[in-house]
């Protein structure tokens, strides 16, 4: 039985056929957190994003999807409608990132540096995909954004470019970029880990 397309799933459930939108959401609801996920971190509400983005494609799709007249990738479904819902949870996600951002700065105008003891970074209770996500939230936002696509998500390049309004040469620098920064950030943590496991296996060897 041939997939329907996203263009014909969006015209059942205009007609009345419920289950139509819920195959769109379990299509794209498994992307759509991660992307949120990887851009605002655990814990953050991501899920409520994903959330309403699906509320907004109930209320209101993209004109060129109501009737059927999107264009047709490869694969015979429609890549619009999956730039489109990537395009909506990132620039929810960016409003939330940067009223976040807004807030720490004033925390920061007002409240003391806390050094951390001994400067030894903690990592007992971490497994590898925490350090990982740990890391991704250091960047700067233009670098995690399209990492998240690109990793998380597993967007092409061209799907990123679109989603983030940036030329593919531009995307591919910054996949670049993030992935040195991530590298960087995480070979001291898995250094200290290593470190902490040689020394607890030697503990009984002496």
């Amino acid at each position: 039985m041939t997939e329907l397309t996203d263009s014909e799933l969006l015209s059942s459930w205009r007609e009345g056929d419920g289950t139509a939108f819920s195959e769109l959401v379990h299509r794209y609801q498994g992307p759509l957190l991660r992307h949120a996920r990887g851009l605002l971190g655990p814990g953050s509400g991501y899920e409520d994003v994903v959330q309403e983005v699906f509320l907004k494609l109930a209320n209101d799709p993209p004109l060129e999807l109501r009737f059927g007249d999107g264009e047709p990738d490869d694969g015979g479904g429609n890549r619009q409608l999956a730039a489109w819902l990537h395009t909506v949870t990132r620039n929810a996600c960016m409003d939330i990132i940067r009223s976040e951002q807004r807030r720490k700065h004033r925390e920061q105008e007002v409240a003391p540096h806390e050094a951390t003891p001994g400067g030894q970074i903690e990592v007992d209770a971490q497994d590898t995909a925490a350090l990982v996500e740990a890391a991704l939230e250091e960047l700067p936002v233009d670098q995690r954004e399209v990492l998240v696509l690109r990793l998380l998500a597993n967007r092409s390049y061209r799907e990123i470019a679109e989603v983030t309004g940036r030329k593919i040469g531009t995307v591919g620098w910054l996949i670049s970029e993030g992935l040195k920064g991530l590298s960087r950030r995480l070979e001291p943590i898995m250094q200290a880990e290593t470190g902490l496991s040689n020394a607890g296996s030697g503990m009984g060897t002496a």
